[in-house]
């Protein structure tokens, strides 16, 4: 096993900095999407090169279940958001098993609730209030930390006031002054909208609420207030950073975007490789490699059969697993008649949208014994899917950078998406996968059928799997990519004190 050289950030007036991350999702302790993961896989293969990390996130009522021995961090504080007074507490989980430090800011009012962003499928009214106070508490507890510099790397519009705060409510101060921020858009898409009446219970002033800052079309706009303040910001892949910076992928930042530069830049995301294993997978029915593939026929007979379709290991099977929603293509999937008279079993794994979990559940009814839906997602099941599936089809409307079809095709599992973000970048069209362009039914039967007439192939079909196998989409070649990203905003902010 080769031991990777340690990395280094550049001191800070003569000290090396502590690498901090902020983040609304950060596994095991709370998980909606990938946000979570990415966070974590960041942070851990940053620890394990060597940079002294920690993370912060709120105490979501969830991520009791994953603590382990609890210490409070300094007395409770107490921050004025425009006249209302809010109390906090910092407190460190300490878990032998961990690499990193992971902290938790309490605010009971705040984030002891059922849900992470809402309940019933509806946002919580007060999410301006709760990831505002989230962002200003985990800078306020920064000292708590470390005497020495930071470096702050807060992820998607949830943390994005960080940047914000640091420079309004604690811009004075030489400690805070000398901090840089990198902020990461996980999906632009998602961005903080709110009305504009709600500044003052950010405990901002109307100052800023204008188009160099918070301002968007009336409303306030959190991601953008914090890509005005940030030294740096990044997307999760190359093609999506180039997207964001168009009128069509823009969401209406990508004036924004553009006038950053190259401050602004994507870096794709990578997957828990040690995880993501088919030759040490504890969850299948058994294990392979690029140079044996027998074993996927066994796993294969497995997932067939926990998705309760004919145990047939020479019929085609395609997947599609994650959440149900728009973004993903499901409409050209559920309404796609052609692509289910393809001779090939289908299996859905995941939850989401209500309609397209109805229409999953129709098609079921009406084909048995070709499609498999599973609407109760677990990671034990994804797996299953992974090492069971041919095909893992991704028609996606826009993916910033999608973790699955990485997966996918670390375990032979041939991904069909569309030319998108972070697909077209992971995914060699031809080589270890298929893509198409256009978001409409026909490019998606297509480029089925062009898989599909691929497998029969035996000989250039493994040979694909074996090339998509061996690509690299490990934490390490990220985390030294952000050094270099942490590097510029360092320097950009001994350049640009206060």
């Amino acid at each position: 096993m080769t031991t990777l050289p340690l990395l280094e950030l550049p001191p800070i007036e003569g000290t090396p900095p502590m690498l901090v991350h902020l983040s609304a999702e950060y596994y095991p302790y709370a998980r909606t999407g990938g946000l979570a993961e990415a966070a974590w896989g960041l942070h851990r293969y940053q620890a394990r090169r060597g940079l002294e990390t920690a993370a912060i996130l709120p105490l979501y009522r969830v991520a009791h279940q994953h603590l382990h021995a609890m210490e409070q961090v300094g007395e409770p504080y107490t921050l004025d958001f425009g006249g209302r007074q809010e109390r906090f507490r910092l407190w460190r989980d300490h878990d032998p098993a961990s690499e990193t430090p992971t902290y938790f800011i309490q605010h009971d009012g705040f984030f002891d609730r059922a849900g992470i962003y809402g309940e019933g499928g509806s946002d919580y009214p007060d999410n301006h209030r709760r990831f505002a106070a989230f962002a200003a508490a985990a800078v306020a507890a920064l000292p708590r930390l470390t005497d020495g510099p930071v470096v702050l790397h807060a992820h998607d519009w949830h943390a994005s006031l960080a940047a914000v705060y640091l420079r309004r409510w604690f811009g004075g101060d030489p400690w805070f002054d000398r901090i840089p921020v990198v902020l990461s858009v996980h999906n632009g898409g998602y961005q903080g909208h709110f009305p504009a009446e709600v500044m003052p219970e950010l405990g901002l002033p109307w100052s800023l609420f204008t188009p160099d800052a918070l301002e968007w079309y009336g409303k306030v706009n959190l991601l953008k207030g914090g890509l005005t303040h940030a030294d740096m910001a990044t997307t999760v892949s190359p093609a999506h950073a180039v997207e964001l910076r168009t009128p069509e992928g823009g969401f209406g930042l990508q004036g924004v975007y553009q006038s950053m530069g190259d401050r602004f830049t994507g870096v794709l995301n990578g997957i828990d490789v040690d995880a993501w294993d088919p030759r040490t997978d504890r969850h299948l029915a058994a294990r392979y490699s690029s140079d044996d593939l027998a074993g996927k026929r066994a796993c294969k007979t497995d997932m067939q059969r926990r998705f309760g379709l004919p145990e047939n290991p020479f019929i085609p099977v395609i997947a599609l697993a994650g959440r149900m929603v728009t973004q993903k293509g499901l409409d050209i999937v559920v309404r796609n008649h052609a692509l289910f008279q393809t001779a090939a079993q289908f299996v859905f794994l995941g939850s989401g949208e209500a309609r397209y979990e109805t229409a999953m559940q129709q098609l079921r009814g009406a084909m048995p014994h070709r499609i498999g839906v599973e609407g109760k997602f677990s990671d034990e099941l994804e797996h299953v899917l992974m090492a069971g599936a041919d095909l893992f089809l991704m028609p996606s409307q826009y993916e910033p950078c999608g973790l699955t079809q990485m997966r996918a095709q670390r375990y032979g599992t041939i991904p069909v998406a569309r030319r998108v973000g972070g697909l077209a970048d992971t995914i060699d069209d031809g080589v270890t996968g298929f893509l198409f362009d256009a978001y409409e039914d026909r490019a998606v039967v297509g480029g089925v059928w062009r898989a599909l007439t691929e497998q029969r192939d035996h000989r250039a079909w493994q040979a694909m799997q074996r090339e998509a196998m061996a690509r690299d989409f490990g934490w390490d070649r990220v985390a030294e990519k952000y050094l270099s990203i942490y590097t510029s905003a360092i320097a950009h902010r001994a350049g640009r004190p206060g």
